[in-house]
């Protein structure tokens, strides 16, 4: 499909091509005349004619350097270098067939110029070398499909009886502690117990005999 298309595009653009050229170098041709004639110049009147020379360069550049299918520059190429080869076969017969007194908006339309000075050859000569790349009778590379992440695995309908029994909040750590030894377990022996009317000072603690037994 877009074979066709490039195809019409090049039957479009060549005769489209052929009348922008022809406008554009009558008028800037007349003009600088015009200027040289009376001696002063006024450069807003090549305005008109490089518009037209605009145009037809951005409509030929798009057809030549775009990378659509390569059938719609040779054809216009083909088209548009067609007259020119003709001059060397039969000269004043292609130049005869061409029309030379139509006009566009009122201005004269020279078909014959941009032929004879040679700018449809070389413009056609331009649109045929764009036809040997490669890449261009290729198509466009497609973008790889966007594969979405799988989704997360959700839980399936399980049995009551197949579900994961439920983790135990409990944690074999060891209780925190703020560095102290950890206390003795071990009973100590009861102190001795103070008869009444005693002095602690009176008797040695633990049944030990006083130092006035001993002397005696």
């Amino acid at each position: 499909m877009r074979h066709l298309w490039s195809f019409l595009a090049g039957l479009v653009v060549a005769p489209v091509t052929w009348v922008l050229v022809t406008l554009g170098q009558d008028g800037s041709a007349g003009t600088v005349d015009r200027w040289v004639e009376i001696g002063t110049s006024n450069t807003a009147n090549l305005i008109e004619p490089a518009v037209y020379l605009a145009v037809g360069g951005i409509v030929f550049g798009l057809l030549g350097t775009l990378r659509i299918s390569p059938l719609g520059p040779l054809v216009a190429g083909l088209l548009l270098i067609t007259p020119y080869v003709g001059l060397f076969v039969a000269p004043f017969r292609v130049r005869e067939r061409i029309p030379a007194d139509w006009e566009f908006l009122g201005d004269p339309l020279p078909l014959r110029l941009p032929v004879q000075n040679g700018t449809l050859f070389l413009i056609g000569l331009l649109l045929l070398m764009a036809t040997f790349s490669g890449q261009r009778w290729r198509r466009w590379p497609r973008p790889a499909p966007v594969v979405p992440p799988p989704a997360e695995a959700t839980t399936q309908d399980l049995p009551v009886t197949e579900w994961p029994p439920p983790q135990s909040a409990e944690r074999d750590t060891e209780p925190l502690s703020l560095g102290y030894p950890d206390p003795d377990d071990t009973p100590t022996e009861p102190l001795p117990r103070r008869t009444s009317g005693t002095s602690p000072w009176s008797a040695p603690p633990g049944g030990l005999p006083r130092q006035d037994d001993a002397r005696n």
